[in-house]
């Protein structure tokens, strides 16, 4: 048995999902502009387990997505599930936010040379990376001011962008044989087979030293007069 607890609060999206190996067993989520994630987390984590027939000490694992995203949705979720794993005696596994939502989409639109998943950072500028059908990263994870030239060294190349920062691209990026879908938030069910694959290997955080992959650093903003 591999009885993994996923925990996803990259984005406005607050998801937790319970899978025994490839298996869902129960799973919560809320999309909220309000990124309620402090209110709704533990809330989730208690219902998928009371969903289930399992205990919180019957799990094998606690994944969490690492980001890039919301420094204060990540913070959350990595500082409940280090909480979890601390308190439990239980691995701590890691999933790149990007990474897992192209993984998921190349399941269901397995029609395209590359990936590029986009999380909305602030004005022109997204979190992006590139993935190829196989789900390897073909470029590294960026923090993009998108332009009339960005990607284009991807010419030739059929590519979907997803993701709640594309919707501000799809206007902008002229390439030729490209897709995009506005709506697609990442989710814990998309973590469940790369983190049941790092659980196999073994590939674990030292959850004493874990941070998250915020990308770019917190900057507060000032107050108006």
């Amino acid at each position: 048995m591999s009885l993994i607890l996923n925990i996803e609060t990259a984005t406005k999206n607050c998801s937790v999902a319970l899978f025994n190996g490839s298996d869902l067993i129960s799973e919560k989520s809320l999309l909220s502009e309000k990124y309620s994630h402090s209110e709704t987390l533990t809330l989730f984590i208690k219902d998928v387990m009371t969903d289930s027939s399992f205990k919180l000490k019957d799990l094998d694992a606690i994944s969490v997505s690492k980001g890039p995203g919301s420094y204060t949705g990540l913070r959350i979720g990595v500082s409940t599930a280090k909480g979890l794993s601390y308190a439990l005696s239980k691995p701590l596994i890691s999933v790149s936010t990007l990474q897992s939502m192209a993984f998921s989409m190349s399941k269901k639109m397995p029609n395209f040379d590359l990936y590029c998943p986009m999380i909305d950072a602030r004005r022109m500028e997204v979190f992006s990376a590139f993935y190829n059908k196989e789900n390897q990263q073909v470029r590294e994870v960026k923090a993009d001011i998108i332009d009339e030239n960005s990607y284009n060294t991807f010419l030739d190349k059929k590519i979907l962008f997803f993701g709640d920062g594309s919707e501000k691209c799809k206007g902008i990026i002229k390439l030729k044989n490209t897709s995009f879908i506005d709506d697609i938030y990442p989710s814990a069910s998309d973590m469940s087979e790369l983190s049941l694959k790092k659980f196999k290997n073994n590939y674990f955080e030292d959850v004493a030293y874990f941070e998250p992959f915020y990308l770019k650093d917190f900057v507060v903003g000032k107050k108006k007069n």
